[in-house]
């Protein structure tokens, strides 16, 4: 009974300090055997993401393959213009501009669902709010003073921090206060999508991986049982 409870009062602990944070994380919608919603995210990453961010691992070649599309389609409707089916996911920006600009080189997202995990990029995406006071004009709740501007601002539109109390702590909501081009429904469709393809572009063979660990798993399961049948015999005149 003491430990039910003081489980219980961890968890409130807990849930108090994300919400008065302001940091919970919103859950991803990952599905990488879902090609439209890949396609769809390859084509987002390259409009917003690929003129600051880099995803030097992966080709387009590699991109055409895998979600089965054409490779005169990838090059036409999601590669940019003059790109080779052959080249990397390579951003324009130059270091040199690029620290001029944002006082860093923006980092390559090849890893970035690895190393963050998927449900902190859709978190991060979908909570800029109006910061007047700060460098850019905004901040982030899931990562405070980050240095990049909102690249989503126009279809999300612009959101602002409003301060808020419960019985468990304070908490920060964000309000829509000039809508987008996007409503609240299509921009988080849009924001899963662009997760989803980092997600793949982490680990372009997860599902193969996981279709080979099925038969890996049932391979030892079916060794074991031969090998206790095996020590069974060796051993059933020893006593």
């Amino acid at each position: 009974m003491k430990n039910l409870i003081a489980l219980l009062l961890l968890l409130t602990l807990s849930f108090g300090v994300v919400a008065s944070e302001g940091i919970e994380l919103q859950e991803a919608d990952i599905d990488l055997s879902d090609n439209d919603s890949l396609q769809r995210g390859a084509q987002h990453f390259v409009t917003y993401c690929l003129g600051c961010h880099s995803a030097k691992h992966m080709r387009y070649l590699r991109i055409a393959l895998d979600l089965g599309v054409d490779q005169k389609k990838m090059l036409k409707d999601i590669a940019p213009e003059g790109a080779s089916i052959y080249d990397q996911l390579h951003s324009a920006m130059n270091k040199h501009d690029a620290e001029k600009w944002f006082g860093t080189q923006p980092p390559d997202l090849s890893l970035i669902a690895r190393s963050r995990g998927a449900d902190w990029l859709y978190s991060y995406l979908k909570s800029y709010y109006v910061e007047p006071g700060s460098p850019r004009g905004v901040n982030n709740l899931v990562f405070e003073d980050t240095a990049m501007p909102n690249p989503l601002w126009q279809l999300q539109g612009e959101q602002h921090a409003e301060p808020r109390k419960t019985i468990w702590g304070e908490y920060t909501k964000l309000v829509i206060e000039e809508p987008g081009t996007l409503s609240e429904r299509e921009f988080d469709r849009f924001v899963n999508d662009l997760v989803n393809f980092l997600v793949y572009v982490g680990e372009p063979v997860q599902l193969e991986r996981q279709r080979i660990g099925k038969y890996v798993i049932f391979f030892l399961l079916m060794f074991l049982v031969i090998a206790y049948l095996l020590k069974k015999e060796y051993w059933k005149d020893v006593h």
